[in-house]
């Protein structure tokens, strides 16, 4: 059997990613060539996120070994370093049991961190807690003032409200990182020498109705009572869970502030948003065979080269 493989499948929200990866690793188990998938998809990390994230159900898995699904109470942050590990981790153990690895998630951010070479700069819990002591008192302006002066080109590329990031960065910095960009190398090397990269694309103009159906359906599903139940689990007290596109809708609607339409429609927006951010970031990535998951053949795909 040959050397085991990193296969990747990326691409935005609602355009068959699950599914792709599914038919993939099931033609590569039957071709003699165990498979297992990772998830890249920080929001599919948490346990009880199934509605508003369309984490495939356990019963829907064909028997496939999945990884890093439910691994994250509500109330943890979620660090892209911390999963840069712990999914490298865990395409090191399936592979060392002469399996493939399909990573597959539309989180650019973490799937970049396990593709390609990244070096996260180490945290420092005393100087981040000073800093987010900092931003509770004063707000993230007089933060966002220091990192331009510290660093300007990371400040660019930062949104000035974005107290967590800015934090980050500051705290980065007091490390004696010249700037934050150093943990994202202008031209990464891959992390696995056998890698290969398929992305799932639909034609904006046919995506945008299907992810607008797809926000109705998980109203429609049950995403509010989901949200509630979450609730109570502290979903509002989570960094990272309670700001979820669909979550934070739906919490709003629970408190009364605004309709379920409205939710339903801010949540449209959101969505709509947030995919074409995946598109840019997936489109700058070099060796990617784009295809149309509602037509491909997974058969095919299995023989590309890595």
């Amino acid at each position: 059997m040959s050397a085991a493989r990193l296969w990747v499948i990326v691409g935005a929200t609602g355009t068959g990613k699950t599914r792709l990866s599914l038919d993939l690793a099931e033609t590569l188990i039957a071709t003699g060539r165990p498979a297992e998938i990772v998830n890249a998809d920080a929001m599919q990390m948490y346990r009880g996120m199934d509605i508003g994230t369309a984490k495939v159900p356990v019963a829907e898995r064909r028997g496939i070994a999945h990884h890093l699904f439910d691994v994250l109470a509500v109330t943890d942050e979620a660090a892209v370093a911390d999963y840069q590990v712990a999914a490298r981790e865990a395409i090191t153990a399936i592979h060392a049991r002469g399996a493939d690895a399909v990573l597959v998630g539309g989180s650019g951010l973490y799937v970049s961190s396990v593709v390609h070479d990244f070096r996260f700069p180490p945290r420092d819990p005393a100087v981040r807690a000073g800093l987010e002591d900092e931003l509770a008192q004063h707000g993230p302006g007089m933060l966002y003032g220091r990192l331009e002066r510290l660093d300007p080109e990371t400040a660019a590329r930062v949104d000035p409200k974005n107290g967590r990031r800015i934090v980050r960065a500051l705290e980065v910095i007091a490390q004696g990182a010249a700037t934050h960009r150093a943990a994202l190398p202008e031209r990464p090397q891959r992390w696995h020498p056998r890698t290969t990269m398929i992305g799932a694309v639909i034609e904006r103009r046919e995506l945008v109705p299907l992810l607008d159906a797809r926000v109705e359906t998980m109203w429609a599903d049950g995403l509010v009572a989901e949200a509630a139940a979450l609730r109570a689990r502290g979903l509002e007290e989570g960094v990272t869970a309670r700001r979820a596109i669909g979550y934070a809708q739906a919490l709003d609607q629970l408190h009364g502030h605004v309709t379920e339409a409205e939710a339903i429609a801010q949540t449209q927006a959101l969505t709509r948003r947030y995919a074409r951010r995946q598109v840019s970031w997936f489109r700058r990535y070099d060796g990617v065979t784009w295809v149309d998951a509602r037509a491909s053949s997974a058969a095919d795909l299995a023989r590309l080269p890595g």
